[in-house]
This record gives structure tokens, C-alpha cells and sequence, in this order.
């Protein structure tokens, strides 16, 4: 038989999809065909030059695309690095803008109290309970810790009918009537303390003498004692510069 016969059995020989009975038969065929041995140790060495074939040219592409990737990345990164800057520095655009037009817009009264109002701290209760002679000013001081402004504003006129010059006590009854959105009584009464100018309270009258003059629509009043509060060097002279900035 020529070897050419056996082609059909080399293939499923090769490919391993013989049956047991059929590989043992084809085993002692090639014990006793020499031109068969040399047929399959040839086919052997064609399929794996084949392989080595096929596996060098796809290592051959593999490498060909990524080295087409790599050149592309570059620009890939320096377009993508590129679109970040144009968008970091539109929102930058943006955010300014933002800014801007927060600084620049009028506030009304309502909103510059609203931001830079603080109840007023009274901070020397013992030294003017002393100093006034009476329990009047530390009961007013009770009232006032609990927001009762108008028993408050009591209390202290009570002190001040012993001591006239009991500044702090005008000052207190000033800001009970500022609570009480009494905006004439508490401006007499900031007044008095700015009239006064000897004492510890000059600066927090014309801070809230100038909330005053906002609150009833005073508005050139109420920059002019801003724009004094702002040169003063006062605790509250940040705050009158940037109420200022909102008012114009």
C-alpha cells in the first residue's frame, strides 16, 4: 500500500481524533512501513515549522500594533492634557465671574444684617453692677441674657434714674431697643454714648447707631458713620468696609 493511502489516517493520527482500536492498528502499521514513518516524522516537522511560522507572524502584527499605539498615546494624552487646561481654565472664567458678581451686587438691609449682625456680648456685668450702686443693672442684665429686651430697657432706665452718667446702662438700653426694632429710641440712645465720648462703649454705639441708619432706609447717614467706622481702626472696621462695598 502506498504511503499516499495512509493520508487520510496521518491526519486523524496527527490530530489526535483516533478511536483506541484505530491507534493501535496505525501503531503497527508504522512498526512495519518505513515510508509511512518518514511520511509522519515529515508531516511532524512541516506542522511545526508552520506553527513557528504562525507564531512569528503574530508576534510580527502584535508588535507592529502596539507600536502604532504608542506613537498615537502622545497625542492621544496631549489632546486629552490640552481639553483639561481649555476646561480648568473656562471654570476658572466662570467661578471669577461668580465671584465677581457676588462682591459687586447690592445687598439689601435685610441681608447686610442678616450677615454681620451679632447680639451685642456683654462682657463687664460685675464691674457695672458695682459701679451703679444697685441690683437694677444685674437684673436688667438677667432680663436681657433672656432676651426679654423690654424689661431689660426697664431695668436699666432704672439705673440711670440713680447714675445719668451710667453709660453702659444708655448703651444696654439702646441695644434693647435695637432687639425691639425700636429704631428711633435706640438711636437716641447710641447718640448719647457718642455724645459722651468719655467711656468704653464710643466704638459698639457707632457701630450700631450705622445698623440703625440701614435699618430705616438712612442710607447716606448710614455711609458716613460706616466710612468713619472703617478709618477708626475698630473691631467692626472690616466688616463696615465690606458692608460699604454692598451698599453703593
Amino acid at each position: 500500500m502506498k504511503t499516499n493511502d495512509f493520508s487520510y489516517f496521518i491526519e486523524r493520527y496527527l490530530t489526535g481524533e483516533m478511536n483506541e482500536a484505530e491507534k493501535e492498528w496505525f501503531r503497527n502499521e508504522l512498526g512495519r512501513n518505513e515510508k509511512l514513518r518518514q511520511e509522519i516524522t515529515l508531516r511532524q516537522i512541516t506542522d511545526s515549522a508552520l506553527r513557528n511560522h504562525d507564531s512569528i507572524q503574530l508576534r510580527t502584527k502584535l508588535g507592529a500594533i502596539a507600536k502604532k499605539k504608542a506613537e498615537e498615546e502622545p497625542s492621544k494624552k496631549s489632546r486629552k492634557h490640552k481639553t483639561l487646561i481649555r476646561a480648568a481654565i473656562f471654570a476658572g472664567l466662570i467661578l471669577c465671574g461668580s465671584l465677581a458678581l457676588l462682591n459687586t451686587r447690592t445687598m439689601t438691609a435685610e441681608e447686610i444684617f442678616d450677615r454681620y449682625y451679632k447680639t451685642y456680648d456683654v462682657t463687664t456685668p460685675i464691674r457695672s453692677v458695682r459701679e451703679a450702686g444697685n441690683i437694677d443693672f444685674s437684673t436688667a442684665l438677667e432680663y436681657f441674657n433672656i432676651k426679654d429686651y423690654h424689661n431689660a430697657a426697664y431695668y436699666f432706665n432704672k439705673v440711670l434714674s440713680i447714675d445719668p452718667r451710667f453709660m453702659e446702662s444708655v448703651m444696654m438700653i439702646g441695644v434693647s431697643r435695637f432687639e425691639e426694632e425700636n429704631y428711633p429710641e435706640a438711636k437716641l440712645s447710641f447718640t448719647r454714648v457718642i455724645d459722651d465720648r468719655d467711656n468704653l462703649f464710643f466704638e459698639d454705639a457707632h457701630w450700631y447707631l450705622s445698623l440703625c441708619y440701614l435699618k430705616t432706609g438712612e442710607r447716606d447717614k448710614a455711609k458716613n458713620s460706616l466710612v468713619y467706622i472703617r478709618e477708626s481702626g475698630s473691631i467692626y472696621s472690616k466688616n463696615a468696609g465690606k458692608i460699604l462695598r454692598k451698599i453703593k
